[in-house]
């Protein structure tokens, strides 16, 4: 009798395919054996849960101890409108707020402003002032739950109304636990919503990371996100390895600023994507932790323990779902809550199966929460920590894809870093390269996707959809115009002038954007004001 490897590799087993590949692309073998990972040093590459290089989790109980943050991503239309649905989410066993907001916020524009016309509340809550922010928060219990605020290039502006709106309801601001996202270099990357140049995008950074280290020690100031670059297009190990290789972007910058390490690592957190393919995405969390633990520890110098972990929000993947048959979006949004959830996330969003018709109905947001909550408390899957680790095909994927990353690493740092392989075009192309062949897979049906390309029906959609308030904007313009009217505007000018000075003489932009929140100037002002000292940040066109 032949001995099994050989067996394998006879010609006269056939197959469905001629080939098998992992959503990214890479090769999968027939069977994994333990000469798959022969050479893997337990105690080193992998060792137990809460131990370096973490590989299995930051936390030894993992889920035992605690399960993850359910933090449902939420915001559209006014204020109003925004903050009803976070309560309705809270009562239904939401665990944590997620705060979405619109295109006009995310590029530092008001409401009425004339580039914000025709997008208000759509794809997110409108912010223009404080005002509107004390509206959104309203009657929400901001001392015992944490918030999660998906901003970028306005980043520091959000925050500063945040933390006011909750200092008003006597909530001190190191009382406050949450996330800032903050993430620039992505938004040069992949998601195009900058504002400034990198330079001075990277500066507002480093300010908020060193006032949220001194003042807000429960706050995370940045969530650094491969989750758009995954939207983008990009493979499994380029999402980590651009997400990390932001990352140690960041850590350089601040270390630049005089930060110790220790001061402000234990609050870096980042977000992934976790996509269709179910092994991947697992092996792609596992390898997340083991570089960046290492690279910490051994580039960095990190001596705090808490600096070495890797703790991540996931996102289940909105690329994915389909306007086609969107119940199905259901089965897709669970398998990847569930890798994410084997993959040791410490908090996890799961998309609606309506996302790509409409922004999510009440039930479709209520379905998405109640996916998470059967993965807790009805499939067994958090009684034990890393319930896949040991498994030869998991181990030798979190190899392949930790080698991959590394291989990126090196490029990156012989272009001259992160900002130089922006402006180069090489992030940004390597990311189109991927999607391009991805969806060459679905169009030449080498890639199947359910009821896009195969098992498709004839039938018209007939889910809900979410209707907003036809009145919203009319109601948010109004508001903002009294607030124009009525704030002191002697103290507005003063404030908006002394965060100029801040901007130009290098000081940390937080006291003064606090300062002018406080006095009631808009997002759009502030945001003026940095525009007219940094300048804005034209991107070259990617060939």
């Amino acid at each position: 009798m032949s001995p099994p490897n050989q067996r394998l590799q006879d010609s006269s087993l056939t197959e469905r395919k001629p080939s098998f590949t992992t959503t990214s692309g890479r090769p999968v073998r027939r069977v994994y054996e333990p000469s798959d990972i022969a050479e893997l040093d337990y105690e080193r590459k992998v060792a137990s849960p809460g131990r370096f290089p973490f590989t299995r989790g930051v936390h030894a109980t993992g889920y035992r101890g605690r399960l993850w943050t359910m933090r449902m991503f939420a915001g559209f239309g006014s204020a109003e409108e925004t903050n009803a649905r976070f309560r309705y989410l809270l009562s239904q066993g939401n665990t944590g707020l997620s705060i979405a907001f619109d295109l006009p916020t995310l590029y530092g524009y008001d409401t009425d402003a004339a580039e914000a016309y025709g997008e208000f509340g759509k794809c997110g809550v409108g912010i223009s002032s404080l005002q509107d922010m004390e509206i959104l928060l309203q009657d929400l219990p901001l001392a015992e739950i944490t918030t999660s605020m998906t901003i970028n290039s306005p980043a520091a502006v959000i925050w500063a109304m945040y933390i006011a709106a909750a200092e008003k309801r006597g909530v001190p601001r190191r009382d406050l636990a949450g996330t800032l996202q903050n993430d620039i270099l992505k938004e040069f990357t992949a998601q195009k919503e900058f504002i400034y140049p990198p330079e001075p995008s990277m500066r507002l950074v480093v300010d908020t990371i060193e006032f949220g280290s001194r003042e807000m020690p429960r706050w995370n100031t940045i969530s650094i996100s491969g989750y758009h670059i995954r939207e983008a297009g990009s493979t499994a190990a380029q999402e980590l390895a651009f997400t990390l290789a932001d990352g140690f972007e960041y850590v350089r910058k601040c270390q630049d600023r005089g930060l110790d390490i220790d001061e402000f690592a234990p609050r870096l957190s980042f977000f992934f994507n976790c996509h269709n393919d179910f092994f991947e995405e697992v092996a792609k969390f596992r390898a997340a932790r083991r570089i960046w633990s290492r690279e910490m520890k051994e580039r960095f110098g990190a001596r705090n323990e808490r600096s070495l972990w890797m703790r991540f929000h996931t996102q289940t993947a909105g690329v994915s779902l389909t306007a086609q048959q969107p119940e199905v979006n259901l089965i897709r949004t669970t398998i990847q809550a569930l890798a994410a959830v084997m993959g040791g996330t410490q908090s996890l969003h799961t998309n609606s199966m309506d996302e790509a018709l409409a922004l999510p109905s009440e039930k479709a947001a209520r379905l998405a929460l109640r996916t998470q909550q059967v993965i807790a408390a009805e499939s067994g899957v958090a009684n034990t920590v890393d319930p896949m680790g040991g498994s030869y095909f998991l181990e030798a994927l979190t190899k392949e894809t930790e080698e991959e990353a590394y291989r990126y690493f090196d490029k990156i740092e012989d272009m001259g870093g992160v900002i130089a392989a922006i402006e180069n075009g090489y992030l940004q192309r390597e990311i189109a390269d991927a999607s391009f062949r991805y969806q060459r897979e679905i169009d030449t049906q080498d890639r199947t996707i359910v009821g896009v390309n195969d098992y498709l029906l004839d039938e018209p959609v007939e889910i809900p959809i979410l209707q907003m308030d036809p009145q919203g904007e009319a109601r948010q313009i109004e508001r903002l115009n009294q607030l124009r009217r009525s704030r002191d505007g002697r103290e507005a000018a003063r404030t908006l002038t002394s965060l100029a000075s801040a901007c130009r003489d290098g000081k940390n932009v937080m006291p003064y954007l606090l300062d002018a929140v406080q006095a009631y100037c808009t997002l759009g002002e502030m945001c003026d004001v940095m525009r007219e000292v940094f300048g804005v940040y034209q991107e070259d066109a990617v060939v």
